[in-house]
């Protein structure tokens, strides 16, 4: 990649304002205090919570994953940008999700240490820009997949659409890191196999 290398990042609308977060009757009625019609939800929302969390684990991987790329001093001024405009949207999806949690009645997962994640994430191969992009286009494509996979787990349906609307982002951020490493899309249906 050269410095001349750009890439464009669309502007986009807030990904989910504080009130943008839809529930279900019954989730609605859980968090009102009317147990009557909430007691048959209690384990729709239990595992709503469970997805979710996986959810919030996904984006907290993502924001730490940008960190170490912003860190690694391997980033052109384009790609620096990039990364920190696709790490606040990481950001503000792991808002909403938290938010939704809590909402629901539930406690969500911590994030590990920085460390944690460079160990994971193998950072110590990465030797140039190319590498990091990489990385990056891989981790947006199992983001990509595991929301498409959720969706239809949700008991909520409203859940399933916003984890479509991120499976749709994340497709973005895979899209345009793809675009920039100069590989073409290998097939049609290449998200969520």
């Amino acid at each position: 990649m050269t410095s001349e290398t750009t890439l464009q990042i669309p502007n986009r609308r807030l990904f989910l304002g504080a009130n943008a977060v839809a529930l279900s009757a019954g989730a609605l009625a859980l968090l009102g205090g009317q147990d009557a019609f909430a007691a048959g939800k209690a384990m729709d929302v239990k595992n709503d919570l469970a997805i979710l969390n996986v959810a919030v684990g996904l984006e907290y991987e993502g924001i730490n994953a940008y960190a170490i790329a912003l860190k690694s001093g391997l980033l052109n001024e384009q790609h620096v940008k990039a990364a920190t405009k696709f790490q606040d949207d990481h950001k503000q999806h792991n808002d909403a999700l938290i938010a939704t949690i809590r909402k629901l009645g539930g406690e969500p997962v911590e994030a590990k240490t920085l460390d944690e994640y460079a160990k994971q994430l193998k950072v110590d191969l990465l030797k140039n820009e190319d590498d990091v992009l990489d990385l990056a286009a891989r981790l947006e494509l199992g983001a990509t997949n595991a929301y498409l996979g959720v969706i239809t787990a949700f008991k909520d349906p409203a859940l399933g659409k916003i984890a479509a609307r991120l499976a749709a982002d994340e497709a973005s951020h895979f899209a345009l890191l793809n675009f920039d490493l100069k590989r073409p899309f290998s097939k049609a249906f290449a998200f969520g196999a």
